[in-house]
């Protein structure tokens, strides 16, 4: 069985978190030549390269973001040790990382979440960004999946699985209208405001190529990106908006919103969206589990 250097992991984990080996020789007081050999040794000892260096950058390898996975929990277990000793124990805690778009739905997001949502022994980190900034940090192994709702294309160069999640209907919603005759689609929209998502959402596209079919075009007013948005401005204005139920369910279920009418042919698809690795996350994987769909992954030729 290999016997892991500690002194060795120690020097890498130094490098990793400074991200430059120069930073990291002065901060353990030693020459950059001896601290580029001793990672060259780690690397041979594990058998897998732990960096790549990109311009002048060094960037994790996949398998350098799982050792680093495991050398901050070991440094981790030494501080609870002695915390321990000390009479301050700790518990030591699984990392996962998650993307998702700033559009997405956070009633999504938490759905997704929720089995791991107040675990002692998980620790949750979400960030927040577009889509071309989370793919790049899932190639880089900054994050464990991306979750959207568009699936990723699918080429030799960005190896991504898709992962679909749900499907939900997306209606028209707005405030109760009871002096009003029930809502008649498209036709009201002659007539009716209607706040809509971005012209960069896949269901704004399809909503538009209805209306474009029906002679319509609707009175807008306001077009939003961030669904977190368009739910407020769905409880303060007068008029419809274009949105999945999951994103106002509470305003619907406490009746500050209602559903006039549910728009045919049109869903909004939930995604998770990973990167093929050797060394799979298995937080991610038991999240994963619980929905068993195929890949319905566009591909490039």
């Amino acid at each position: 069985m290999k016997s892991l250097n500690f002194n060795h992991l120690r020097y890498f984990w130094a490098v990793a978190h400074e991200g430059s080996l120069t930073r990291a020789a002065e901060q353990l007081n030693l020459s950059q030549s001896s601290l580029s050999v001793q990672i060259q040794k780690l690397e041979h000892q594990m058998g897998h390269p732990l960096f790549e260096r990109v311009g002048k950058r060094l960037v994790l390898t996949e398998a350098g973001q799982i050792s680093l996975d495991y050398a901050d929990t070991v440094f981790q277990a030494g501080d609870e040790l002695m915390s321990t000793l000390d009479g301050r124990p700790q518990a030591s805690r699984q990392v996962l990382r998650v993307g998702a778009l700033t559009t997405l739905s956070r009633n999504f997001q938490l759905e997704f979440l929720r089995p791991l949502v107040g675990r002692a022994d998980v620790e949750l980190i979400v960030r927040s960004g577009t889509t071309r900034d989370l793919f790049a940090q899932l190639e880089a192994h900054a994050i464990d999946v991306v979750l959207s709702n568009s699936a990723a294309q699918r080429d030799a160069r960005a190896p991504f699985r898709n992962h679909l999640l749900n499907q939900q209907p997306v209606s028209l919603v707005g405030r109760p209208r009871p002096d009003k005759l029930p809502f008649r689609f498209p036709e009201d929209l002659r007539s009716e405001p209607i706040l809509l998502p971005s012209l960069d959402s896949d269901i704004r596209v399809g909503f538009d190529r209805l209306l474009d079919l029906a002679g319509i075009r609707p009175i807008i007013l306001a077009e939003v990106d961030d669904m977190a948005m368009l739910r407020l401005l769905a409880r303060e204005r007068e008029g419809v908006t274009l949105a999945p139920p999951i994103i106002v369910r509470d305003e619907l279920e406490s009746g500050v919103l209602v559903e006039h009418c549910r728009i045919p042919q049109l869903t909004e698809s939930f995604y998770a969206i990973i990167q093929n690795r050797r060394f799979p996350n298995q937080l991610l994987g038991e999240l994963l589990a619980r929905y068993e769909r195929p890949d319905p992954s566009p591909s490039v030729d």
